[in-house]
């Protein structure tokens, strides 16, 4: 097995069917199918009818995903009915598509505000979120494979409302959360809401209400997110993610590979044509692809994998190299994360840094942004990225970096200040 069957298996599960006929013949697989056509049911998603001359219906998948919690252990089989949106015609089949989702620096600012606070953070999930959204445009699909209606072959389902892979999907089922949303502190990443608030009486209401409202699950409070592992507790909260950096070492076989003190060596200059043979680009791309994810709860790795994703269309084994300095230095602290501390200041300062170098790229010389925020002294948002146009001074590259650190630092002080929140929009960028 290569090293790209390994990634492959490292993020998409050994077991999962790629056809339901092959997923009929396991009773997990069946009884989860089963259970997706009964909540679209329940939901009244859709009503058999016969196809109106000159319309052409929209064909239905399966597609099925393996559940699983931070440990890697499956705790779910769950397949999902989804429709064949790539079809869809705009102005005929819909018209509206954009649905906002929260971004982790969002959620990273949420998490910084309820540890300041002690508040706890609570999880929900919805079951078949998109099932809940109401369609405004006539919309027809094919019956669900498998499980076809006898006798009824020939005819088809219209639907009411959205399913899963429409094209009008998201932004439907966001219209209708966003009508029952409490004044609360709400993260919403399509179907999975994290909530918090000074009062916990309020949060288990808001549960309650969207329970009775929505099929969700109660989660409880925030564990895993997103594939980030998040531990609560008086102190604070601490997020990581070390079971997602562990099936990365295992996957490119350095789980045992010495470790090292940095993630990229000072003054490494690398170019696209860089030395050494060519590597596997699809292999390359998956290694570095599952490094950005990593930058989520590692700061430490913005600026090294930022460097090795500008290599991604023609790899060397010098980029290969660099690659595997940063997988060693990821063995070496493979259980750091970003902690949010409680602290007696009752007060959240915004504090930004923003730094540059001057035509650090060896290819067309352009210059490298450093941008840094914190919130009551915990890291909320960070980046590392090339500059769009060349600098033609240290000091006009360092006012473009301090142009994109203040672009930030004004949408986050929004953010805060949506809570009304006392010194919550003070905030400084040093540059």
């Amino acid at each position: 097995m290569d090293h790209v069957q390994q990634l492959e298996l490292c993020m998409l599960g050994e077991d999962e069917p790629t056809h339901h006929t092959e997923a009929l013949k396991h009773e997990a697989w069946k009884a989860a199918m089963k259970d997706e056509l009964k909540s679209i049911e329940d939901n009244e998603t859709w009503e058999l009818t016969t196809l109106p001359a000159g319309v052409r219906p929209i064909g239905l998948k399966w597609v099925f995903k393996l559940k699983k919690d931070a440990a890697g252990n499956t705790i779910r089989h769950k397949a999902r009915l989804v429709a064949k949106g790539y079809v869809q015609r705009r102005g005929i089949d819909f018209d509206e598509v954009f649905a906002p989702v929260a971004r982790l620096e969002t959620v990273r600012l949420l998490i910084a505000v309820a540890a300041q606070e002690g508040w706890e953070i609570h999880h929900l999930d919805v079951k078949s979120a998109f099932l809940n959204g109401e369609l405004e445009e006539e919309v027809y699909v094919v019956q669900t494979p498998g499980f076809e209606q006898k006798e009824s072959e020939e005819k088809v389902f219209k639907l009411r409302k959205a399913l899963y892979g429409l094209r009008q999907a998201p932004r439907a089922w966001n219209i209708k959360l966003d009508r029952s949303l409490a004044r609360l502190l709400v993260g919403v990443y399509v179907d999975d809401l994290v909530v918090t608030g000074s009062n916990i009486d309020e949060v288990k209401k808001f549960k309650k209400q969207m329970l009775d409202l929505f099929s969700m699950s109660d989660l409880g409070l925030l564990s895993y997110y997103l594939g980030i592992e998040v531990k609560q507790s008086e102190e604070g909260i601490k997020l990581s993610q070390t079971s997602y950096a562990s099936k990365i070492l295992e996957k490119t076989g350095m789980l045992q590979s010495n470790t090292c003190q940095v993630p990229m060596e000072q003054r490494l200059k690398l170019r696209k044509s860089g030395e050494g043979k060519k590597v596997d680009a699809t292999y390359y791309r998956s290694v570095v692809g599952s490094l950005r994810y990593l930058v989520n709860t590692r700061p430490d790795l913005a600026y090294s994998v930022g460097i090795v994703s500008r290599y991604m269309e023609c790899p060397t084994s010098q980029h290969l190299a660099a690659v595997k300095q940063i997988l060693r230095y990821i063995r070496g602290i493979l259980n750091l994360g970003c902690s949010y501390v409680r602290k007696s200041s009752q007060e959240l300062n915004l504090l930004g840094y923003s730094d540059s170098d001057h035509a650090g790229d060896t290819d067309d010389c352009k210059s490298t942004i450093g941008v840094m925020y914190f919130l009551g002294g915990c890291p909320i948002s960070w980046l590392s990225q090339k500059q769009k146009v060349v600098a033609l001074s240290s000091c006009e590259a360092e006012y473009i970096a301090a142009a994109t650190a203040a672009c930030q630092g004004v949408w986050l002080s929004r953010l805060l200040c949506k809570d009304d929140r006392k010194g919550a929009c003070e905030g400084a960028i040093v540059g």
